[in-house]
């Protein structure tokens, strides 16, 4: 039997009532290892009314209050960096050592979130016209809201929440569908921090739970980290509706391969690149261009034999080197990718696709 999750709000657990189920896989295993509710309009727009209503006290908290929070909530995240570890790894596919790393890399932020009562800082400025002062003072804004992809469970909602929230705004978190269990978990330790109820909010969803944020008047901002086409959508539609809005679409990478390059160091470059977060990351090199056939034969060389030892397996497997793609459909795109360049002539030096 798979788990029913839920939906996080007013620092508690919040059954789905939509009546609407996503299935989470396993990657490895391919079996549903849960069902998340998926929220209707009404749904999100009481999560907002509840940050909204949240916002006010929060916002009136003295800045070195709200800090303090995020003292804790490192504390918290450093005491169950395992735990997160591994459900980044259960539902996502990367290798324990990839989680672990991204979620150290979230954590970050919410240690530079710490710094608030200095980061929050105005200026006062005399005189700049005759009799006349400057002065900026810094202010949230209200209910903002997180919509987050899939490869990276923890660091790119932690990206956006800690940062928001120590400035004094209250936050709701649209989460992948694929991969909700951290986020959830994430949810639990900042409540367990001391952050009020109300402030931080995690919405299950697909389209109509994001239109909800995109279009509802409470909601001030959005930030947004996905594909090209998603982004311009979220864009386009939440500044029409008088949001601020911030939109990170594909970012994949190019790497020119120059003929005096250290070749073993592109080579290290390429396979962390290529294999790393089983290559599901906007760091991934998708298109490395040589200078010059020897330079090409070169890579090759190198690349084969690496390519050929890599060990993939299980996520959690300690020795895995690489882990399955996140669902079935993903693998079978990546694949359509190698079947393409072969139907176009490319010469296939080393062939995975056949791999169980």
């Amino acid at each position: 039997m798979s788990e029913t999750l839920h939906h996080y709000i007013d620092g508690k657990k919040v059954q789905g009532s939509s009546g609407r189920f996503g299935d989470v896989y396993n990657p490895t295993s391919g079996e549903i290892s849960a069902q998340v509710p998926l929220a209707s309009a009404d749904e999100t727009s009481e999560a907002i009314r509840i940050a909204n209503e949240a916002f006010p006290a929060w916002r009136d908290t003295p800045p070195l209050t709200r800090a303090r929070v995020f003292f804790k909530f490192k504390e918290l995240v450093e005491k169950n960096l395992d735990e997160l570890s591994e459900l980044v790894s259960a539902e996502h596919g990367k290798v324990l050592s990839d989680a672990r790393g991204s979620v150290i890399r979230g954590m970050e932020i919410a240690e530079f979130a710490c710094g608030a009562p200095s980061l929050l800082k105005g200026y006062f400025s005399e005189n700049v016209g005759t009799n006349v002062d400057s002065h900026s003072v810094r202010q949230p804004l209200g209910v903002c809201a997180g919509i987050t992809p899939f490869n990276f469970p923890a660091m790119v909602p932690m990206w956006m929440f800690p940062l928001s929230i120590v400035c004094g705004n209250t936050f709701i978190l649209k989460i992948s569908e694929k991969v909700p269990s951290t986020a959830l978990r994430l949810a639990e330790l900042l409540s367990e921090a001391g952050l009020p109820d109300g402030v931080f909010n995690v919405v299950n969803g697909d389209k109509e739970a994001v239109d909800t944020l995109l279009t509802h008047p409470d909601v001030a901002a959005i930030s947004f980290v996905g594909s090209t086409p998603i982004a311009e959508y979220i864009y386009q539609t939440g500044t029409s509706h008088g949001k601020r809005v911030q939109a990170l679409g594909g970012a994949k990478n190019h790497m020119v391969v120059m003929p005096d390059a250290d070749m073993d160091q592109v080579a290290d470059a390429l396979m962390g690149a290529a294999y790393g977060s089983a290559g599901e990351r906007c760091m991934a090199i998708s298109v490395a261009v040589a200078v010059g056939d020897q330079t090409a034969e070169e890579i090759i060389s190198r690349l084969v034999p690496r390519v050929e030892a890599l060990k993939i397996g299980p996520s959690t497997a300690p020795d895995s080197e690489m882990g399955p793609l996140v669902s079935g459909e993903h693998r079978d795109k990546v694949k359509g990718y190698v079947d393409l360049g072969v139907e176009e002539g490319a010469k296939l030096v080393v062939d995975g696709r056949g791999l169980t």
